[in-house]
């Protein structure tokens, strides 16, 4: 009977030997992880910067290389890592983030944490979340020609500079409220479905894309060859729905012949890397048939690389500026033709239009500072930036960034404004479907005077 009590003693006495060792151990563990409730209650960690809590983070007074102290957060913190205020203020700070630009960034990495502690839908995608944080970035500056792309759509653009892709076929403007076309390509399905320069993209496939981000709803008007995509239309007050069907679009870059009485013609559509060679083939070939004159047709070209826009200049001006680049500090780079030009002397005629923009509104504004030709249309669209297209680090897409202004050789600025053209012909719709062309008509009776 006494053995029995003593087992039950013993038996009881090493329960409690291990309900209470766990516990001891459960408590030494908990105080390891931050913000648990074990920490809260032993007075570890306090639950600043949290919802409904306005105590504010305390300074992290980091060493610098000779023992002083700055007052910026740097990453780790001993004062906040391992002290009262564990957990605090810490995780807001990236080792990315250079040590100037911590107390800058803190709320953006404080909304970074709030947003992966409390959203409702978790988990989020943190690659969107990144991509949006660029977005919203460039568009801060104000500038609709400053953006980013991501993967897809950086690909996209630059296949577009390069030969082929697939989609519509229509140069566009994504950097505003909505996708604009600038103009459509020549034979392509963008132009058979009647899309016009200055049309407005309000919705594909019947989804409204207000509010959408331009490079976003591109990409839902790209896809395979032989899809139909509707694209909803707004042209000044009338809206309209286009179904379109997407096929491989071949970017085409010249056009040339020689027309009756000696009149040679070359139409560009885009300054890509093949122009400045195509352009040098097809003036020299034209030259040595001794025109009287020459139309250059750059209707409905939305422009391409500066330095294609600056080496076809050059082939038409013997001497002189053809442009210059004004930056923000007010400081010029001028662009010069180089003396040698390939047909300085030959009289030209340049057409344009409300699709001509960019690199066509640079080579159309030095032939007409310069006297060099006589500009016949309707005005231009005026695009008077200048981008450069960077790409970002492991594929993740690239930005557009407005870098400079160009001005003409008279110092005359582009942008919101056009060009005027010396002599102003319209293009209509009727004019359009009865397969007339009288800007072209007008180029060809101004040598035939």
């Amino acid at each position: 009977m006494q053995n029995k009590s003593n087992r039950t003693i013993l038996t009881i006495i090493l329960i409690v030997l291990i309900v209470v060792t766990s516990y001891g151990a459960g408590v030494a563990t908990a105080s390891l992880v931050k913000f648990n409730p074990i920490r809260i209650a032993l007075g570890y960690d306090k639950l600043g910067n949290t919802v409904g809590v306005s105590e504010p983070c305390p300074v992290c007074l980091c060493p610098d290389g000779d023992g002083e102290t700055e007052g910026l957060e740097c990453d780790p913190c001993p004062a906040i890592q391992f002290g009262a205020d564990a957990g605090k203020c810490s995780e807001y700070v990236s080792s990315s983030t250079p040590r100037e630009l911590q107390t800058l960034f803190k709320p953006f990495w404080e909304s970074w944490n709030y947003l992966h502690r409390y959203y409702v839908d978790q988990p989020l995608d943190d690659v969107e979340l990144m991509r949006g944080a660029i977005q919203g970035m460039l568009a801060a500056t104000g500038d609709k020609h400053t953006s980013y792309m991501d993967p897809h759509t950086y690909e996209q653009a630059n296949a577009e500079m390069e030969g082929s892709y697939t989609g519509i076929g229509a140069w566009v403007n994504t950097s505003g409220e909505y996708v604009e076309i600038v103009s459509p390509m020549k034979g392509s399905p963008a132009e058979e479905a009647g899309l016009k320069p200055k049309d407005i993209i309000i919705a594909v496939n019947g989804e409204d894309v207000t509010g959408t981000a331009g490079d976003i709803v591109l990409q839902s008007i790209l896809g395979p060859a032989g899809e139909v995509v509707v694209l909803t239309i707004r042209r000044g007050d009338e809206i309209f729905d286009v179904s379109i069907t997407r096929r491989v679009i071949e970017i085409p870059v010249v056009d040339y012949e020689m027309l009756e009485n000696d009149i040679a013609y070359i139409a560009l559509y885009t300054f890509n890397d093949k122009a400045v060679e195509q352009v040098s083939n097809a003036l020299n070939e034209l030259m040595a048939q001794n025109p009287k004159g020459l139309i250059f047709d750059l209707r409905d070209n939305g422009g391409g690389y500066l330095y294609a826009a600056i080496d076809i200049s050059a082939m038409f001006i013997e001497d002189g500026v053809i442009l210059y680049e004004e930056y923000g500090d007010g400081t010029r780079d001028t662009y010069r033709a180089e003396g040698d030009a390939i047909a300085p002397n030959i009289p030209m005629v340049v057409l344009i239009n409300g699709g001509s923009a960019s690199a066509s509104e640079i080579v159309a504004g030095a032939l007409q500072d310069h006297g060099r030709a006589k500009l016949i249309g309707e005005v231009s669209y005026g695009k008077g930036s200048v981008q450069s297209w960077i790409d970002l680090s492991d594929n993740q897409g690239g930005v557009r960034i407005t870098i400079a202004r160009w001005l003409t050789p008279d110092g005359n600025q582009i942008a919101e404004i056009g060009l005027t053209p010396d002599i102003e012909v319209p293009y209509t719709e009727a004019d359009f479907e009865a397969g007339i062309d009288p800007q072209h008509d007008a180029a060809i009776e101004y040598f035939n005077k």
